[in-house]
């Protein structure tokens, strides 16, 4: 046989570390070339990544929600090349002695990991490395003392206190004898969470990806399931804030109390809280708002619900904005541009990668449609749809959120008026929509001055004064607003 390991590539735009998620794997399972063995989170996206060759997984190296370099091994495949491997070498006489009784071959295929110094049913040592090491590595260590280590003719354990029913495998053969249990029922004791540093639960991976998502730590949640495995309905009693049964051992939360949540900063949250603080301390930011009767623009988007052209996408103020600002460019260019600190000098940018700042759960993604200013209403609808789903699903690309020249974040759908956001780094001014909300208006001039129920939202935008300077972010501004309240003057403009 022949063992390959698939290292963690950078999944693009130069990151050097990613979080694993989700494996879509076990050991023991057959892959092809291509096919997705596991899901990982980088600073910008969810990937999935493909093995680049066929045969079956011996090892995974690394377990969900670790972080993990670019270029480290994280799963071992046997090709099958070379015939099959030879059979493990005979025990030592010491290790000869009777065993205790094998546990069912499903248990370690139910809870979809390798095993950890196991034997298999086939009499070959599956450890965390594949089959054929050394006998040595998989028998247990001599306890200082004992004669003989096997668990039949070593002394009996010490006595355990009201519990029923506990079953050990045969795999903990490898590991010390286990401490007295105390007021348990129905434990069971797999390897992995003996030879795991810490005690790490057990659970499928769709139910470590449940408890990710609800902040749940599976070390503090007491297993329902056969084998002491977590099920999903104990990830969501625990999250639900249900009572649990007494565990053996005090869990984290008991340690720390119910009072804090610690969650860790990775992926997206960790690169958005990066890029942040090196964006506010780095561009100089200034704030400008307007609030503006958007009456007009609330007529157009009905108008193009109705429209047959439109019939299939979703219309929205947002579409008109969008198209606004990209004409807004086109009169004042020279807001669409970077500063470049190491040549000291500004970069005018001929054209327009609209970003639009989503909330999805792995927290803000800012990716940006491409040309933006090239698109018509229609383009830019399609694109805005498709954009918003792919990050709210997790698919989106390092190369989606990479290149923005200006973006959008729509604080309005939250019902927020206004606000002051932050430059994506590399850009040089971001518009924040607030809601849109029906106020008392005036309208009119001399004698047919009168006030009316209106559409009104404002506006805020920040821009970089290294490069914008007042009077620039004023007629950009200015010239949005003017869009909005009378999107016929896009004809003109545009």
């Amino acid at each position: 046989m022949a063992l390959r390991e698939f290292k963690l590539p950078d999944p693009g735009e130069g990151l050097t570390e990613a979080d694993i998620v989700t494996w879509h794997v076990a050991v023991g399972d057959t892959v092809k070339v291509n096919d997705v063995v596991v899901e990982v989170e980088t600073a910008k996206s969810l990937v999935e990544l493909p093995v680049p060759f066929a045969g079956t997984v011996s090892a995974l190296h690394v377990a969900e929600g670790d972080t993990v370099e670019v270029g480290t091994p994280i799963i071992t495949v046997d090709d099958g090349v070379g015939g099959e491997s030879a059979p493990a070498a005979p025990a030592p006489a010491a290790a000869q002695e009777p065993a205790a009784p094998a546990a069912p071959a499903s248990d370690g295929e139910e809870i979809g990991e390798g095993l950890i110094g196991g034997t298999t049913s086939t009499g070959r040592t599956a450890v965390l490395v594949g089959y054929g090491v050394k006998q040595t590595e998989a028998v247990r260590r001599p306890r200082k003392g004992a004669a003989t280590p096997a668990p039949d003719t070593s002394p009996s354990p010490a006595p355990v206190q009201q519990s029923t029913n506990v079953s050990t495998s045969v795999r903990s053969a490898a590991s010390p004898a286990p401490a007295p249990v105390q007021e348990s029922t129905n434990v069971s004791t797999s390897v992995r969470s003996q030879a795991a540093t810490g005690a790490r639960a057990l659970a499928k991976p769709p139910v470590r990806k449940l408890a990710k998502d609800l902040c749940v730590d599976l070390g503090s949640v007491t297993p329902t399931g056969d084998g002491g495995v977590v099920t999903r309905a104990d990830v969501e009693a625990a999250a639900s804030g249900a009572s649990q049964p007494p565990a053996a051992t005090p869990d984290r939360g008991a340690e720390t109390g119910t009072r804090e949540t610690r969650v860790p900063v990775k992926g997206v949250r960790k690169m958005t809280a990066q890029a942040m603080v090196g964006s506010a301390f780095t561009a100089p930011h200034v704030t400008e708002w307007v609030t503006v009767d958007v009456t007009a623009t609330m007529e157009l988007v009905e108008n193009l619900k109705r429209d047959r052209e439109f019939r299939d996408v979703k219309v929205t103020p947002l579409l008109v904005l969008a198209k606004a600002m990209c004409v807004a460019v086109r009169r004042n260019p020279e807001i669409n541009a970077s500063w470049d600190e190491a040549a000291q000098e500004i970069v005018l940018k001929h054209y327009v990668n609209l970003g639009i700042a989503a909330a999805t759960p792995r927290g803000l993604v800012v990716p940006n449609i491409k040309d933006a200013d090239r698109m018509t209403m229609r383009e830019l609808a399609d694109a805005i749809a498709g954009l918003t789903a792919t990050a709210r699903e997790g698919r989106t690309q390092p190369a989606d959120m990479s290149g923005g020249t200006l973006t959008i974040t729509n604080v309005g759908v939250f019902g927020v008026d206004a606000g002051t956001p932050i430059l994506n780094p590399g850009e040089s001014a971001i518009l924040a929509f607030g809601s849109v909300t029906r106020r008392p208006w005036l309208v009119g001039t001399g004698a047919d001055e009168r006030i009316e129920p209106r559409w009104v939202t404002t506006l805020a935008l920040s821009f970089d004064h290294r490069l914008v300077d007042g009077e620039l972010g004023s007629r950009f501004l200015a010239d949005v607003a003017a869009l909005l309240a009378d999107p016929a003057r896009g004809l003109v403009w545009g």
